[in-house]
This record gives C-alpha cells, structure tokens and sequence, in this order.
C-alpha cells in the first residue's frame, strides 16, 4: 500500500491530521481495484471453497474499504467543508456501484452456498456459521437470484438512493447552518439561562455582529423554546426549525419533499424486484420483528397504553397554561416553554438548577468509574490523530490487555451534522496471533464550553444530555467489549437492527441512581455532589409527561412503518398524508399545518432506520427488562458484580455471532416482558 495517502495507511488509527479532501478520490480508487482483483481471483477458485482461502480474503479486501470509507463518510458527518463533500459525493456512485455488485456477484453467491451445504459447515465456530447465513441471506436482498436486466435496475436503483440520501442529509446541514436569528435587544432574552445568552453573544461577537445570535443546533435553539418568556420569539425559532429542508424553509434548493417521494417510491420499487409487497418486508429480514403488521400492532398497543397518560399531561398543561401563564391557547412554540414553567412549579426545581451539577470533567469521571466498576475494565486517556482540537481519545483495558479505544466529540458546531450517534472505526478481528482491537466514534452536539476572559470554563451539561452520553456510550461498549473473533459479527456487527439498542437505552437508566449520580455531579461553584433533596425531587419528576413523549415516538415509528408498508407513493398521497392520518388517529398534540417535521427526518432518509424507526421502542422493552435484573440485585454486591459480568458475557460479548433473543434468554433466562418498560415509564395502574 502507498502510504504517502493517509487514507491507505491502515497500520493504526486514521491519520485525521493528514488527511485532506484531495486524498479521497485516488484513495478509493486504488482500494476499489484491489477489491475487484480479489474478487476476480476468488470467482475463477475451483473446487468446495474454504473458510481460510474464501471468505478471509474477500473480508480482508472489503474491510480496508469499509474503513477507508468510513473513515471519509465520518470526516464529512463531522466536519463538513465544500471540498470534502464534493470528493465524498464524486466517490459515493463508485463505491455504492461496487458494493451492489458485489450483492449481486452470482459466483461468490454460489461459493457461500456451498460453504454452507459443506459437510465442514457443522464443524466451524457458531460465528463463523452465522457470517456465512447472514451472507447468504445478504446476497438475495442484494439482487444476486435477479435476472440480468433486472440486476442492472437493481443496481440503479441503489446508485440513486444513495445519492439523494446524501442530498437529503446536506440539505438538512445546510438548512441548520444558514438559518439565523440576531436579537438586538436583551430584554427580548428575559428567561434564559446566563449561560445561553453569553453563549449567543459570544456567537455574534465571533461573527463581528451585534447583539445575539442563535441558530437551528439544538444547544442554541432549544433553551429559547424552554426558557424565552417572549413568545414571539419562541415562535420565530419554532417556525425556523420546523420548516427547515422544506418549500417553507430559507432555500428552494434545499427543499428535501421531492427527495422524500423519490426515495419512497425507489425502496418500493427494490422491494418489489426483490419479490416482498414492499419495503418495510426488506427492511425486517435481518430484523427481530417478523412482520410488518407485527411491529404495527406492537406500536398500537404502546400507543393505547400510552394515550389515557398523554390526554391527561396535555390536559395538565392546558389548565396550568391558562390559569398561570395567561395562555387561553397553548400553541406548539409554546409546550416546552409551559412544559418546564409547569415542572418548575410542581417539583421546585428546573432543568437549569439541576445542570450546574453537571461539569463535563465530572460527567466523564463519573462515567468511566461506573463503567469500570460494572465491566471490570479501566479507561484511560489516549493518544491518536483527531479531526478537531475538541476531540479527545481513550483507551478500555481489562486485565491490563487492550480491548478497545474510542473518540470522544462532543459540541455542536457548524459543518456537523446534528444529533448523536456512535460508528465504528474498525470491528475486532483475529488473524492468526494478531488481534485487531475495536475502535468507535462517539459523537455528540452539545453546548460547547464558554470562554470568560480568555479562560475556558468546563461545559455544563443538561441531564438529557448526560442520558444522550450514557446511550451513545453503551453502543460503544458493544463495540468495544466484544469478545468475537470473526469481523463479520463482532461487536455491533450482525446484530439485528431492532436489538442495538438495548446496550445504548440501558445504561441510560444509570443516570437516574443516587450512588451514580453522586459521583457524576459537583456543583460548579460549591464542589458539591448532588443533593438529596433535588434528586428526590428529579425522581418524582422523571415521568412528567412521559405519556405525551411515549405517544410521540410511537407516532414517529408508526409513520415510519405505515410509510413503507401500505402507502403507495404512486396513488397520489404524499409523505405528510401519512403523517396526518398516523396524526389523526393517535397524537392528543397535533403541531401547526406548516411544521414539516418529516423534512429534517434524517433518520429514516439518510440514517439507515427506514422502517426501522420502531426498533428504539423495541430494543426499549429489552432494555428495561435487562435492567430490572441489576434492580432486582441492587442490594446485593456479589449478587450486582456476578449481573455485570453476565450482561457483559452474555449481551456484549457475543455481538452478533447469535440472534438477539438467545443473548438475551441466555442473560434473563426468559423472554422479554413490557412490564418493566411501563413500570420505568410509570405507566402502571
């Protein structure tokens, strides 16, 4: 390999501080001809192939794409710039064209058939038999039984969705970036937090502007909707984000609803090459959920269940709106507002109270240490190449042997795509006597730290936020604390989709104990842990409208699925009809006829959870449940470490080399139950 392009250079961690956009286009070039030799090596192999001679090298030579790639697709996720996506939207075509022909390459179909009809087959690792199933299974998803012509839609049909896709995600990006609001007058700021208007000042400063200034990144805009006693601008940042990558939004160009039909119609279309009904039958093959009416009616039922507790928070709010506020109509730019000024007066304490507990470096500590104490590993601070001076890295050991390494990003910051999210680097892999460790991105938007007087203070986060690193963070301990040697299923490889969510929504419910907590807070001007007092009452408000929040993911799932199951883009209904209907017949808080939510609704047009949104409902009953066990031995030390030691064995460990239900029998040794879901929730009666 030319080591003189970084992005060939895999004897270690990307070199993120050589990289450069001029390095993509020759980069993958050289890897994807590479790949094709092999495969062309591989295809004229006579005889039953092999495990050692078949499947390695064709995983070797695809796997330093995948990281090439990747490494080029998370440069342009996080630090965006006119050069790199052009490179990234030039090379794009040429690596979907590959991937689809390789999903189509009928002789590497046949060899993995024989492999598994193999009399070897019963006698290889339970790994090795599960990559060699799942490969076969890929290869008829990707058009491999299809005849010639319809393999050449096929492959059209994906080249297109990748592009919009793509286009999709930029048009939210650059809708986020360009939209502005510059307030001249502080008293328009009446209600927010200090730290939001030093925040927006500081912004405008940068910026040689006067006055304030906020954008669509949520640590800007959201303290607005919370706090902003002025309504009108509470509206302004409302409307500005809800029609953002839409005909209402601030270009035409970055109108994202011809997209959306476009993508529809195209995943019908695959489905139906494919011989499903439809998308959402592709979408559930590698899935836990069987069917699309399954997950329909699993969704239904949460949102029965879920209804009576949201009609009565909205008949709350209404009540507390007009009898406290002032407000005879509570309009969508006005929820959180009335929400928090609710919360505030019936628990006494808010949201701002609560994060001055919350000082990054103590957040961070508290983390690890908790981490440490449930998985027997030590974290410790790295060295590597990193893409922003905010970066940090880290290194997991257990028993003194490297395990993994991860990054941390964690502000929000223009040319970053919003919201939060963990990927891989590189899986874990064993080849010979050479283990390759796994690496994760753990990436976040949060409000970045605040410099006073050219001093920077330490960021301060809300406990959503703290909850949002908890989650991403237990993705990255899937990742990381595999013990499976084959790359194709280990750590969050081969998982299925539904079910990667139960290590990232279980760690979560460790922001709500008291013993966590107090080695995660310290108060930023007292050095204090969190008190008693204001836990107590954070716990009493845990539930505050947690029937709204659950109808409302429920409503985005169902929209979701009913998009890709039973709509039809042909018959002259669009995208927002479904989401009016799904509307109609489930939501108690229905959001004004401009809003476009599903315009910026990236997770489903460019996030890879196209009817797959439900799957955080789905994974949320596995982790509930998983978490009801170290509930159930809270009390006992040695009952609490042998409950980490079996989650870690038997839920981390095994990554995708089985299916979800028998990891998690194997760790609950039962099926999953909603019980412990509705009882987290409080929605038992």
């Amino acid at each position: 390999m030319n080591h003189d392009n970084p992005l060939l250079d895999f004897s270690d961690h990307p070199r993120f501080d050589h990289i450069r956009p001029e390095h993509v286009t020759p980069a993958i070039a050289l890897l994807l001809q590479d790949a094709r030799d092999v495969i062309a090596g591989l295809e004229s192999q006579t005889g039953t192939p092999a495990w050692e001679s078949f499947v390695e090298p064709l995983e070797g030579v695809t796997e330093k794409l995948g990281r090439a790639w990747g490494v080029v697709g998370h440069l342009n996720a996080v630090v965006d710039t006119p050069a790199l996506r052009a490179a990234y939207n030039e090379n794009q075509p040429l690596v979907t064209e590959f991937w689809t022909a390789l999903g189509q390459n009928e002789a590497l179909f046949a060899k993995y058939k024989q492999l598994q009809q193999s009399p070897s087959f019963a006698g290889m690792s339970a790994a090795r038999r599960r990559i060699i199933d799942n490969a076969v299974r890929d290869f008829k998803l990707g058009g491999a039984d299809l005849g010639a012509d319809q393999k050449v839609r096929f492959a059209e049909i994906q080249e297109q969705q990748a592009a919009i896709s793509t286009r999709f995600s930029e048009n939210v990006l650059d809708a986020t970036n360009a939209w502005e609001l510059l307030v001249d007058d502080a008293a328009r700021l009446a209600g927010l937090p200090e730290d939001a208007v030093t925040a927006a000042r500081a912004l405008a400063e940068k910026e040689g502007k006067p006055g304030y200034k906020f954008t669509l990144h949520f640590p800007s805009y959201f303290p607005i909707l919370q706090y902003a006693d002025d309504r009108t601008l509470r509206e302004a940042v409302y409307r500005g984000n809800a029609t953002k990558a839409s005909e209402l939004g601030e270009k035409p160009e970055w109108d994202n609803t011809q997209i959306i039909a476009d993508l529809l119609r195209l995943r019908r279309e695959e489905a139906q090459l494919l011989g499903y009904r439809n998308f959402a039958e592709v979408s559930l093959v590698p899935k836990m959920a069987e069917t699309p009416q399954q997950v329909v009616d699993f969704l239904e039922d949460l949102a029965r269940r879920a209804r009576p507790f949201a009609e009565n928070d909205l008949a709350e709010l209404r009540s507390f709106a007009r009898d406290e506020l002032g407000m005879e109509r509570v309009e969508s730019w006005d929820v959180t507002y009335a929400s928090e000024k609710l919360r505030e007066k019936r628990y006494a304490f808010s949201d701002q109270e609560v994060k001055q507990y919350f000082p990054e470096s103590k957040v961070i500590a508290g983390l690890f240490a908790l981490v440490q104490k449930l998985f027997s590993i030590t974290i410790h601070a790295d060295q590597a190449p990193v893409w922003h001076p905010d970066v940090g890295f880290y290194r997991i050991e257990k028993h003194g042997q490297l395990v993994g390494q991860f990054y941390l990003d964690l502000y929000a910051r223009n040319g970053k795509r919003g919201g939060a999210w963990m990927d891989d680097a590189r899986g874990r892999r064993v080849a010979g006597s050479l283990v390759q460790t796994p690496v994760a991105y753990l990436t976040c938007n949060f409000t970045e730290p605040a410099v006073v007087d050219g001093k920077r203070r330490d960021a301060l986060f809300t406990h959503d936020e703290v909850s949002t690193l908890f989650h991403e963070f237990g993705h990255g301990l899937h990742h990381m604390l595999t013990l499976v040697d084959e790359l194709g299923v280990s750590g969050i490889s081969g998982v299925e989709w539904d079910a990667v969510e139960l290590p990232s929504q279980f760690m979560e419910n460790f922001c709500w104990e008291w013993e966590v907590l107090q080695g995660l807070t310290s108060h930023v001007k007292t050095g204090l842990p969190l008190p008693r007092a204001l836990y107590d009452k954070m716990i009493a408000a845990k539930n505050f409208q947690s029937g709204l929040q659950m109808l409302r993911q429920v409503e985005f799932s169902l929209f979701d699925m009913h998009l890709h199951f039973d709509f039809d883009p042909g018959q002259g209904q669009t995208a927002a009809d479904v989401l009016a209907e799904v509307r109609h017949k489930f939501a108690v808080l229905v959001p004004p006829a401009f809003n476009r939510f599903q315009n910026s609704f990236s997770h489903i047009f460019s996030g890879g959870y196209a009817a797959g949104y439900y799957s955080y409902k789905w994974a949320e009953v596995l982790s509930a449940d998983a978490y009801a066990a170290f509930e159930e031995a809270a009390d006992d030390a040695q009952l609490l470490a042998h409950t980490g030691m079996k989650f870690h064995t038997e839920i981390l460990a095994v990554g995708g080399s089985r299916s979800a239900m028998e990891s998690f029998k194997a760790f609950r040794g039962r099926e999953p139950t909603i019980d412990a879901l509705l009882r987290h929730n409080g929605m038992t009666i």
